[in-house]
């Protein structure tokens, strides 16, 4: 596995060493001593997560407040633009974001640990997107950020305007938002 610290260091890019012939191709996705040296820490993945989405659909900016959730994303069918913004106050990279272009081809997944809003756009035709969560999904205890805050200024790969859930629509700013210590 190559393991790359991205411009907030606590986010990872993890690339599999992938082994392909005439039948197709083999990967570990997932190892949890690789895992847990290039985290620095011991990570409990407790729940996983499937969701499939058509093109141009904008999933995020979504975090827990209260049992916040480590997410470790990977693309199974299509692509997609993977981003995470740094919500913890004490961070010298607080309000910052990374993104990463996440998809079947390339097999990447991105680290987004605690204390991190995430979210995702669909670039190709549709796209499933799996992730490992170090916590259970809390309804009440989440909170979403707008994907399109001027104050964080990501820059999604979009031409118009993506498709959004009404949960989503209803995002706060950085500045309205609860935020982590």
């Amino acid at each position: 596995m190559q393991i790359t610290r991205l411009a907030i260091p606590d986010v990872l890019r993890i690339a599999p060493r992938v082994f392909g012939d005439e039948r197709g191709f083999f990967y570990e996705s997932f190892r949890q001593d690789l895992f847990e040296t290039a985290v620095g820490r011991k990570v409990s993945f407790v729940q996983d997560n499937h969701s499939g989405s058509a093109h141009n659909v904008l999933r995020g900016l979504h975090y827990q407040v209260r049992q916040p959730q480590g997410k470790l994303v990977r693309v199974v069918r299509g692509s997609v633009f993977d981003v995470a913004v740094d919500l913890r106050r004490a961070s010298p990279t607080f309000g910052k974001w990374v993104g990463e272009i996440l998809s079947a081809d390339n097999k990447a997944q991105m680290w987004v640990p605690e204390g991190f809003a995430h979210g995702f756009v669909v670039l190709s035709d549709s796209a499933e997107t799996i992730y490992k969560a170090t916590d259970y999904y809390a309804p009440e205890h989440e909170r979403c950020i707008a994907w399109d805050d001027p104050q964080l200024a990501i820059g999604w790969p979009i031409a118009q305007a993506p498709t959004v859930s009404a949960k989503d629509r209803g995002g706060l700013s950085l500045a309205a938002a609860d935020l982590f210590d």
